[in-house]
């Protein structure tokens, strides 16, 4: 999977990648991740394909907090909104993947 940087977003690079239907991440995003997520989702929607957006590792986090207590019912509420979300953006074109911890973006194309 290719890598670009977030300073290269508004590149024709990614408008290639996107036309081309390849898969790639953008890393460094050091607290410009809701940026370059907007960006890529404008980018992505422009030419009139559709995406999901998620944050990697929440429905698990979600998943451990189903057990009890006021943890449990925020478990439910997150797993239901989610349910809802992937409803909504059903078989999308792209999904973008937020990596909070590893500072970057996985932007998939969807087969």
């Amino acid at each position: 999977m290719e890598s670009i940087t977030y300073n290269e977003i508004n590149s024709s690079r990614v408008s290639e990648l996107i036309d081309n239907h390849k898969s790639f991440e953008i890393v460094g995003l050091s607290g410009r991740m809701s940026s370059a997520v907007s960006t890529i989702e404008n980018i992505i929607e422009s030419k009139n394909l559709s995406c999901r957006i998620y944050t990697k590792g929440r429905v698990a986090a979600a998943g451990g907090s189903l057990f009890g207590g006021i943890t449990g019912v925020l478990g439910v509420a997150s797993a239901i909104g989610m349910a809802v979300h992937n409803l909504a953006t059903l078989n999308p074109d792209y999904e973008i993947a937020k990596h909070q911890i590893d500072n970057k973006l996985s932007v998939t194309y969807q087969d």
